[in-house]
């Protein structure tokens, strides 16, 4: 029986003991998934949602942990892409007059991409799962 309290997920292959920590392997995987968003910004931040489905599209059958990491880094990029393009259709149908608001805000978007991102990345890489905060979970 596995413990609440326990951040691992159980598998019928965990012989028990009701814990399965993560490999190295998934550690890396996760990393990959939280730290491609950051690495989105570079690609002009509208691709940071790339590398956490492609690493959920190749792990979710096979990892729990990787699973459940690459759909939160995946549900955190969508979150922002959609903030975004909120943000730049309120602009656009404005006519401008909304870049006051609007440049802030995606400046706060941008840091929180960075931040999050960065702190996802250090979590997992020590094995512990990564939630990050007011974020649409579209993918359960």
């Amino acid at each position: 029986m596995s413990d609440p309290n326990n951040p691992f997920p159980t598998s019928p292959h965990d012989h028990g003991t009701g814990l399965i920590p993560p490999t190295n392997d998934e550690k890396n995987l996760a990393m990959i998934a939280h730290g491609s968003g950051v690495a989105g910004i570079v690609a002009g931040g509208l691709v940071g949602f790339v590398g956490p489905l492609v690493v959920y599209i190749l792990k979710k059958d096979t990892s729990p942990f990787v699973e459940s990491q690459a759909k939160e880094a995946l549900n955190f990029q969508i979150t922002l892409l959609l903030a975004g393009l909120a943000l730049g259709a309120a602009t656009i149908i404005s006519c401008g007059t909304l870049i006051p608001i609007a440049a802030p805000l995606g400046l706060i978007l941008l840091v929180c991409q960075i931040v999050f991102g960065i702190l996802a990345t250090l979590a997992v890489k020590d094995g512990n799962p990564y939630r990050y905060p007011f974020i649409l979970r579209l993918l359960k």
